[in-house]
């Protein structure tokens, strides 16, 4: 299965609860950054540069479970920077763990092999190690020789030790297909869980013709969805259908919201225009209407998972549930 039952079980549970109170907007997966500080300084990494003046910053222990408990989805992103380098990372998954929440800690992997022994393998944790292409690719873009065999020796590492484990691609305008493919099979020979794979996103901040227009979005993707069979893929077929052009959707801003050391990020995880004290200011002070009809100009080429598969969720249909469980099962 591309996804534990449990994962299912939880999310099938919340989004009852929330139709049943009649809820219209709610998160489903919290962004958590409790640090921004990374070991790396990728090209197309738009946190670094947008918090470059308060790196040294991370949030409390405290800090984080509050926002978890604000936020109450099912599931938490652990992300950042470079997450294990969070002072107190391991106090931090053994709580969200004993509230059951479902974790996906993102990594570059550089660390892994170091502090797998501070974790134990779980079911409702996954290690999620960002991976860009194969090695001389990949070590170009974060701009260390030698990353791409750390990362999947941790990768490994971690299989080893019992973890699930999935990876993170971002698609560039640079990124040449063979060599994503190249990389997958190379994945899938080495057992990860599920490899997430998306488009990257227009910072601002970072030099813009790393980044891919809507059309050449869809001609990159419409080769990499023909793999849906051959490799564990966890980038639903529904969003897939959105980023080749088969189907049209909106953007669910509110769907993963960002919590980090300045406070809960608005409007988006991608898009900063203000940053707010509680969770419930960033739903009733952000103009969401705004965002989901694409008006604002940064929106304009992003087809980004984070805000676009939540919107899957939102508006499923009872044949797009059929399709999506098959779709987990048949790996």
């Amino acid at each position: 299965m591309r996804f534990p039952l449990s994962l299912y079980a939880s999310m099938t549970r919340y989004l009852l609860e929330k139709k049943l109170r009649g809820e219209e907007r709610f998160p489903l997966v919290l962004m958590l950054e409790p640090t921004h500080r990374c070991n790396l300084t990728c090209s197309g990494c738009g946190r670094i540069r947008e918090y470059h003046k308060t790196l040294h910053e991370e949030m409390t222990l405290e800090d984080c479970l509050h926002s978890v408990e604000e936020a109450k989805t099912p599931v938490v992103t652990i992300t950042g920077g470079e997450p294990l380098l969070y002072g107190e990372i391991s106090s931090l998954v053994e709580a969200l763990l004993a509230r059951k929440k479902h974790i996906y800690f993102c990594t570059n992997g550089l660390l892994l092999e170091e502090f797998l022994p501070r974790f134990q393998p779980h079911s409702r944790f996954t290690w999620n190690i960002h991976l860009d292409g194969t090695e001389k690719i990949h070590d170009q873009i974060i701009c260390k020789e030698g990353g791409f065999r750390k990362a999947l020796a941790g990768l490994k590492g971690a299989k080893k030790g019992g973890f699930r484990v999935s990876t993170n691609t971002t698609v560039y305008r640079e990124t040449n297909v063979d060599d994503l493919e190249i990389l997958f099979q190379e994945l899938t020979e080495a057992r990860v869980d599920g490899i997430l794979v998306a488009p990257g996103f227009s910072y601002e901040d970072v030099h813009q013709q790393v980044f891919l227009t809507r059309q050449e979005i869809m001609d990159k993707f419409r080769r990499i969805q023909t793999w849906a069979k051959r490799f564990p893929i966890i980038s639903n077929p529904i969003y897939l259908d959105f980023v080749t052009g088969k189907r049209f959707l909106q953007c669910t801003p509110w769907g993963n919201p960002t919590r980090n050391p300045q406070g809960w990020k608005s409007p988006c995880y991608l898009i900063t225009d203000s940053h707010y004290g509680s969770f419930s200011e960033l739903m009733e002070k952000t103009d969401w209407e705004h965002y989901v009809s694409g008006k604002d100009p940064r929106c304009a080429q992003c087809m980004v998972h984070c805000g676009f598969e939540p919107t899957v969720v939102r508006q499923m249909t009872g044949k797009d549930l059929l399709r999506m469980i098959r779709w987990n099962v048949d790996v």
